[in-house]
């Protein structure tokens, strides 16, 4: 399989999870989530414009023993995403979880990017999500069961140069998330929202971004692989949690940007610039960009800086399990409590 860098796992799930829809599922996170989900038992349908991307992630998931949907779909038409969801339903059944994934970008200060092209990161980023959650909770809601996570970032706590009209979009998502959230808590509603806010990965998406800079665009370090968000969302899927942050970069930008915003500003101006390029990976992008047309060829999920990259850490192997530390630590307390309570006892 082109594009596969990481072994597929057959589903160890005996049971089926249920239907789940992963939009922009072709590529990068979307495409390691793709592959989570199936490895733990769900059938995933794929929402994305490649049509060689969603080949190769529909194969991916039959690899994985799971039935797969491939559905080609721009995000930001309503009327494109609404046909598939419909579609997912009639041909796999109940919607059970909707992973909102897809984005697109444009590198460059804001001033040079144009405003068609702005407008079309916040189509696809922003309204996108918007979309998705639309036609996901038009099902759920009335079934009152379901579960849909926004893929968020650590940018949509704190914006860095270069990239606004993609910080914007993803600050747009939270505010929009956390408003259906309220909504949803007020009609006493089992209909699972989620954020699972991401660090800087090593996707696709450094290749064939728009890009007005002049050396290759890349990740603020540190990096991590797609694999890695992609089984925070899995368990996020598994054990809903309203917000997530994934990866110890993501909670240092959240707590840092809130507790000194202005530091945050001057070390993002003097080192905002640098940190997004890449001079040893070349001048420019290898790929056309994808902003208004899809790139052919199925591209899989990891980028070029698989050299720069970590598998995991120790704040994502956390949350991974953090209901045993949980139990760990109220072991612990007891233990000490009963130590305590057996010296007092002895002294009696």
């Amino acid at each position: 399989m082109s594009g596969a860098r990481t072994p597929l796992r057959r589903s160890q799930s005996r049971n089926p999870r249920g239907v789940a829809v992963v939009t922009g599922g072709s590529a990068g996170l979307g495409r390691a989530i793709v592959r989570e989900l199936a490895a733990r038992g769900w059938d995933v349908a794929v929402l994305a414009r490649g049509l060689d991307g969603l080949a190769g992630a529909a194969h991916d998931v039959e690899l994985a023993g799971r039935r797969a949907l491939a559905v080609e779909t721009d995000v930001a038409e309503w009327g494109q995403v609404e046909a598939a969801a419909a579609r997912v339903e009639s041909e796999l059944g109940p919607i059970e979880l909707w992973v909102n994934n897809a984005m697109t970008g444009v590198f460059g200060e804001f001033l040079d990017a144009l405003p068609e092209d702005y407008e079309r990161v916040t189509r696809v980023v922003y309204l996108g999500t918007v979309n998705g959650t639309r036609a996901a909770l038009s099902r759920m809601k009335p079934r009152d069961r379901g579960h849909i996570i926004q893929i968020g970032s650590a940018l949509a706590h704190r914006g860095i140069p270069l990239q606004a009209a993609y910080c914007g979009a993803k600050h747009a998502i939270t505010g929009f998330t956390e408003s259906v959230l309220v909504e949803l808590l007020h009609d006493r509603s089992h209909v699972k929202l989620s954020q699972v806010d991401m660090p800087a990965l090593n996707t696709i998406q450094f290749d064939w971004v728009k890009s007005s800079l002049p050396e290759h665009p890349q990740p603020v370090p540190p990096v991590y692989q797609p694999e890695a968000g992609a089984r925070v969302v899995a368990d996020v899927a598994e054990r809903p949690k309203r917000r997530t942050w994934a990866g110890g970069p993501t909670v240092l930008t959240v707590l840092g940007s809130r507790a000194a915003s202005r530091v945050a500003d001057a070390y993002l101006a003097r080192t905002g610039y640098a940190g997004q390029q890449a001079p040893d990976k070349g001048s420019r992008p290898g790929l056309p960009s994808n902003l208004y047309e899809p790139v052919p060829g199925d591209h899989g999920a990891h980028g070029v800086f698989d050299d720069r990259s970590i598998a995991d850490s120790p704040q994502l192997w956390a949350l991974r399990h953090e209901r045993t530390l949980a139990g760990a630590a109220a072991a612990a307390v007891a233990a000490g409590a009963a130590a305590v309570i057996a010296a007092v006892a002895r002294r009696s």
